[in-house]
């Protein structure tokens, strides 16, 4: 993937995520990441509806993000809802990207 790839892919990364969440400063996707992780955490432990409807409206794949949370159960649960948070919406990103082609 070229540079202007990735940025336009973190771009895209970054427009969507803020629909779901008022980050800001998302110059990089390790940055991102981690502002995720910290989203994440609070709901966890302050908002856990809202959490759930972000992951349903985001289209996380629940029996998927359940494994994942079990067979990485040594890492924060933040961590791996973030991660898989992020995979979904780079697979819609991919997605939109194959079909307007």
């Amino acid at each position: 993937m070229s540079g202007s790839e990735m940025m336009d892919e973190l771009t895209s990364l970054s427009n969507i995520i803020n629909k779901d969440f008022d980050i800001d400063n998302l110059a990089t996707e390790a940055l991102m990441r981690e502002r995720l992780i910290e989203a994440f955490a609070y709901l966890l432990d302050n908002d856990i509806s809202k959490m759930m409807n972000i992951l349903y409206r985001t289209d996380v794949d629940e029996v998927k993000l359940k494994a994942l949370l079990i067979s990485n159960s040594e890492l924060p649960s933040a961590e791996v809802i973030a991660d898989a948070y992020i995979a979904r919406q780079k697979q819609k990103i991919e997605t939109r990207k194959k079909y307007s082609r």
